[in-house]
């Protein structure tokens, strides 16, 4: 019966818009600042090989990660989808971190209707 009840909710969101150029930027009101604790994992994913990236030659690693978000007209975060970078770990922590971010922190339009919008994680570090 929960998973009926997920599928149909599923079904009722928006898709994911095609062309993610379109979306307009998340209305955070404060901007995320990411840590080098946040930025610690991403690392460590890297230094692991469980992400596919070669060292780069200066030593400063710079990951970016870009983040469909459904919200609600009631400003709660419905979706969030990664855009693939080939690590899926990374991929869903951004996304993990663009829901934690917009809690109680978007500035929204008037509206009744969930809207798409799309957020970036930039991970920046030298190793």
């Amino acid at each position: 019966m929960i998973l009926f009840m997920l599928l149909l909710q599923a079904a009722e969101l928006p898709a994911v818009p095609a062309d993610w150029a379109t979306l307009a930027p998340l209305p955070y009101v404060a901007a995320p600042r990411l840590t080098p604790q946040l930025t610690s994992f991403v690392a460590s994913e890297i230094t692991a090989n469980r992400c596919p990236m070669a060292k780069p030659a200066d030593g400063h690693y710079v990951v970016k990660v870009d983040v469909a978000t459904l919200v609600g007209a009631d400003g709660i975060v419905r979706r969030t989808v990664p855009h693939a970078i080939n690590c899926p770990t990374v991929e869903q922590y951004a996304a993990g971190l663009v829901t934690g971010f917009a809690r109680g922190n978007l500035a929204l339009r008037a509206g009744t209707t969930d809207h798409w919008y799309r957020a970036t994680i930039v991970f920046d570090w030298r190793g």
